[in-house]
């Protein structure tokens, strides 16, 4: 085959030009429409992209008012400057508290005699033992540190619940000692153990009492309160207060309704700008007659149309409710644009008149008929409706009991330490060091009777830093007929109390008996339990599927029944996880359009195929035309010169 250089040769005019524009003109209409196709294409799968963006933002605020907690805000006011209070919403609720303030909580000091120079001067070698609250820490003091200045670095160093310091008095450096906490239970105790003879045992016995430790003491409406620290978050349920001097302040708790409403404004903001994303998307000028790309689209419609279902129906469950739907509350719809409007003003009005029942309409909510059954969570699967509860056992918690006869008298001596293991996991040491008359406790022991150990032990569990880490605590009771008993304050199987270790005490070590779970039915179905939590699995069968209760008491049988409520926050959430999911309808559409973007390629690559040919074809016809047109060209040529030499024998013989 003669190449596409050569064509034109033999006629100039079969080239590689005209073969360019045939196989051009052949191109075109084909490569026009999947172009127009590709462009619409694309333009789809932008659009629905804005469109998946424009609901995934909504999906954020219906998230957070589907939580209770949402509903609830809280700000607090105090009266007077010694107090201050802030609020955690989650737990407050509206009071008002008078608080008069006698003493405020203070660390305790020590300071020890003065030293002529705080590098130089030796104090001692020996074993300096510091007691502050349930921690004991052993200093050691010897040739390396026997300065003033090394005793306060090896006390710095030793996280012993005390920062040491040294002042300068311009008679002497002094070293002094404050308690990290307030309190009398954080009162710094010192002893030591002499390895060089006086001067240790006399560098100890200068320390004195600067500060006393002190605890904060103030009633609250009129109920004495005693706290070891200024501030103080465990006397009312979500208030916290901060006090900074004695005197008398009225801290007001009062609902915040308007940063309620500005909550719901930024849900109903997120769904005006996905109305306008629609329109811009979806509109029709009626004028220019011509649409937007996703105008008349199935997708969209049924989009709005599930939204609008979930936002605007009365909410299963509040049909006889004072508050049955958004438009109650004051979220209704503008018909012409469809987007939301807020009415605040009778939204907060509603919060303050039926809080419980706006908390349903936008979260989900379990109401029990039964007081002492609450509503935990639901799960994926669980369905608006009401399940009744059937205990067949009630939760216990885990304790450890000595009878009267083993702990109707308890001797302790001083040094003494008593180890618990809590719930399995918890380790924490706890010591006594004063005996029942309030007298450091002698070498050889005082004893205690059961009542007045039980007490001892439940100020210095109270007073564990380990178990407060842990979030764990221990009840300590005396009873002439049980006897004495440590119990755990966690219910369940995990629950429990070990005594694993005493010293300079006569009452032994122990393990105790694990609590139990709470077991019975929801719905008729046998349910797990988990300390006071009653469940059913998501897998479990019904619309009670995922449900939690936590029951309190210790009664069993039939206790009630439980409503579920689907807020409209979580129903919206549930919807635009559906349509933004897998195989949502933005999805459905996108991973259609992208086939079809894979079909056009196919269909470019066929066309490449059959252009190819084309062009071949082409080539192949113009070669052996031109071949015959030079053919032709050669036999002219030929005839020409045949006759243009017979031209002059013919002019001769007629001469």
């Amino acid at each position: 085959m003669a190449g596409i250089s050569s064509l034109g040769v033999g006629s100039g005019v079969l080239n590689s030009d005209l073969v360019d524009q045939l196989v051009a003109a052949e191109r075109k209409p084909t490569e026009t429409r999947l172009d127009q196709k590709t462009q619409r294409t694309e333009a789809l799968i932008s659009a629905y992209g804005k469109l998946r963006s424009a609901v995934t933002e909504l999906r954020l605020p219906m998230r957070q008012l589907g939580s209770a907690d949402a509903m609830k805000s809280f700000s607090a006011t105090s009266s007077g400057s010694n107090v201050s209070a802030s609020v955690d919403a989650s737990q407050a609720s509206r009071g008002t508290y008078n608080l008069n303030v006698e003493t405020i909580a203070e660390s305790h000091a020590m300071a020890f005699a003065a030293v002529a120079d705080r590098d130089a001067t030796s104090v001692g070698q020996g074993t300096m033992t510091l007691q502050v609250g349930d921690k004991t820490t052993n200093i050691s003091i010897d040739e390396s540190n026997d300065t003033l200045q090394g005793v306060a670095n090896a006390i710095n160093d030793s996280d012993a619940g005390v920062s040491a310091s040294i002042l300068n008095t311009g008679n002497g450096y002094r070293l002094v000692l404050n308690s990290d906490e307030t309190g009398t239970a954080n009162q710094i105790n010192i002893s030591n153990n002499a390895t060089d003879g006086a001067d240790f045992t006399n560098f100890i016995a200068g320390a004195e009492t600067t500060t006393e430790a002190a605890d904060a003491k103030f009633t609250i409406n009129g109920i004495e309160v005693t706290k070891s620290a200024n501030t103080v978050d465990d006397v009312v349920d979500g208030v916290t207060f901060d006090i900074t001097d004695t005197g008398t302040s009225t801290v007001k708790v009062e609902q915040d309704t308007g940063a309620v409403a500005e909550r719901v404004q930024g849900f109903v903001d997120k769904f005006n700008a996905l109305q306008d994303t629609i329109s811009e998307l979806s509109s029709f000028n009626s004028d220019s007659g011509q649409g937007s790309i996703l105008t008349g689209d199935s997708t969209v419609r049924n989009i709005q149309g599930q939204l609008k279902s979930v936002l605007m129906d009365v909410i299963p469950g509040l049909e006889n409710a004072s508050v049955r739907s958004l438009a109650d509350v004051g979220i209704t719809t503008d018909w012409q644009t469809g987007n939301l409007q807020f009415d605040s003003q009778k939204f907060q009005q509603q919060l303050q008149e039926n809080p419980d029942d706006v908390t349903a309409l936008f979260a989900e909510q379990g109401r029990a008929t039964d007081s002492q059954v609450e509503f935990v969570r639901s799960g994926t699967a669980t369905q608006p409706g009401d399940y009744d509860i059937n205990i067949t056992q009630a939760a216990t918690r885990g304790s450890l009991n000595y009878s009267a006869a083993e702990a109707g008298t308890v001797n302790v001596m001083a040094g003494n330490m008593f180890t618990f293991e809590v719930d399995g996991e918890t380790q924490v040491s706890v010591f006594l060091e004063n005996n029942p008359a309030g007298d450091p406790l002698s070498a050889t022991g005082d004893d205690f009777t059961g009542e007045e150990f039980a007490a001892a032990m439940q100020q210095a569990l109270n007073s564990s830093n380990e178990l407060k880490a842990a979030g764990r605590s221990v009840n300590v009771a005396w009873d002439a007929t049980e006897g004495l008993t440590f119990t755990s304050g966690k219910y369940g199987s995990d629950s429990n109390v070990r005594l694993t270790s005493t010293l300079n005490a006569d009452i032994n070590s122990a393990d105790g008996v694990a609590g139990a779970d709470v077991a019975g039915t929801i719905d008729g179905q046998t349910a797990q339990g988990d300390g006071q939590v009653l469940y059913l699995g998501s897998d479990a069968a019904g619309g009670a599927a995922g449900l939690q209760v936590r029951v309190t008491g210790d009664e069993t049988g039939p206790r009630g029944s439980v409503k579920f409520i689907e807020g409209v926050s979580e129903r919206a959430v549930n919807t635009i996880t559906d349509i933004l999911g897998a195989n949502g309808a933005l999805d459905s559409r996108t991973a259609g359009l992208n086939r079809e973007l894979e079909r056009i390629d196919e269909q470019r690559a066929k066309l490449e195929t059959r252009i190819q040919s084309y062009q071949e074809r082409l080539i192949s016809q113009f070669s052996a035309a031109d071949s015959l047109i030079a053919q032709l060209n050669s036999t002219r040529d030929y005839v020409s010169q045949q006759l243009a030499a017979l031209a002059p024998n013919q002019n001769s013989g007629n001469g």
